[in-house]
């Protein structure tokens, strides 16, 4: 039996593709403290701290990578995760900080629901990646300030490093560029705060990060329809808002609600989506309407609303989300991530999205 060698490792992670930026690990300098032990291999990914959660599924094929070169027997794949702080010797020089306030951005669009539990957040963070997808600098704003998810969603964990005077840099992962509340206080800290606080909260999300020049900012709203959202919706000059519901009634109540919101708010709704549409039977192929049948679609049809796709119910939607490499990275052959992109096409027709140089 031929020796294993460390090149025929290195040859065989080259096949390993990061989705987050679309090169193998070894392209991208991951791969360290390769060791190989007569037939047992052991290596080293390297990742920035805040991608550390992201990377369990690349990790796995790394594993699967490894375990198929002939003659290994076993393979031990660990994941180290490095610090993108700088220290103050490496703070940002004084120059730079005129250039960090100098943030651009084209639009900004609101996805809301006006009710909790119906995928929104879900819905928000395929949304800004699908868009990334298609060419955009986008940034994604988690407002839910008492239940931030899309940390754990885009995968991305850690605090934000400084960026000169009073301004951080957001988190990146996938190509998006994402602040929340989830990222500056503990996940088991429940905020407690008050109306006002969360405002000031918010509007530093905005003002005080360095999200420098983006085609779009899409901003996960908190489920409801009181002054944070009208505020925010205001704050920002919205290019208009997305509305996310399942089918069933209890959830059209409150859509109806987000709805009314944004026409007072003179924000005008996008298009409408409609989650959790139906869920097909891998097996017999049935299709079963879990939550009724066309509830936003006829919503939309007595509204005048666009009806801008439905992403069918999924196992893998729920699992990307909680993984932290959302359905659009981990399966883009999917009906869903197919929908989700689809819809992203669209949204940047009717919310005049597209990169700044193509204006010039």
């Amino acid at each position: 039996m031929a020796e294993i060698a460390e090149d025929d490792v290195i040859a065989a992670l080259r096949e390993v593709i990061d989705p987050s930026q679309g090169r193998s690990v070894v392209d991208l300098g991951m791969v360290s403290a390769v060791h190989v032990k007569q037939t047992n291999i052991s290596f080293a990914l390297e990742v920035p701290a805040h991608r550390g959660p992201a990377m369990e599924p690349v990790r796995q094929a790394a594993e699967k990578a490894a375990r198929a070169i002939p003659g290994v027997t076993s393979a031990t794949v660990v994941v180290t995760a490095h610090s993108g702080t700088a220290s103050t010797a490496d703070a940002v020089p004084d120059e730079t900080v005129e250039k960090v306030h100098e943030i651009k951005v084209r639009r900004f669009v609101a996805v809301a629901s006006g009710k909790g539990g119906v995928g929104k957040s879900t819905t928000a963070v395929n949304l800004a990646i699908a868009l990334r997808l298609e060419g955009l600098r986008v940034g994604l704003l988690d407002a839910d300030v008492y239940g931030p998810s899309l940390p754990r969603m885009l995968g991305v964990s850690g605090r934000p490093a400084a960026a000169g005077g009073d301004m951080v840099r957001p988190l990146e992962n996938y190509g998006v560029h994402l602040m929340s509340m989830g990222l500056l206080v503990p996940d088991d800290t429940a905020m407690i705060w008050r109306g006002p606080m969360v405002q000031s909260a918010l509007t530093q999300m905005l003002d005080s990060v360095a999200w420098g020049t983006l085609d779009v900012i899409v901003i996960d709203l908190p489920p409801g329809t009181g002054d944070i959202q009208i505020s925010l919706a205001q704050q920002v000059s919205l290019a208009g808002a997305v509305v996310v519901s399942t089918p069933q009634d209890i959830a059209l109540l409150d859509v109806v609600k987000a709805i009314t919101m944004f026409d007072k708010a003179e924000v005008p709704v996008l298009g409408m989506i409609q989650n959790m549409a139906y869920w097909s039977c891998p097996d017999c192929g049935r299709t079963d309407h879990i939550f009724g049948n066309d509830g936003v679609t006829g919503e939309a049809s007595r509204r005048g609303i666009e009806m801008l796709g439905e992403i069918p119910l999924s196992l893998e939607v729920r699992t990307g989300g909680d993984s932290g490499t959302p359905v659009v990275v981990a399966n883009p052959r999917s009906v869903q991530a197919k929908t989700y992109r689809q819809i992203a096409r669209r949204l940047m027709e009717v919310a005049d999205l597209r990169r700044e140089e193509e204006e010039a």
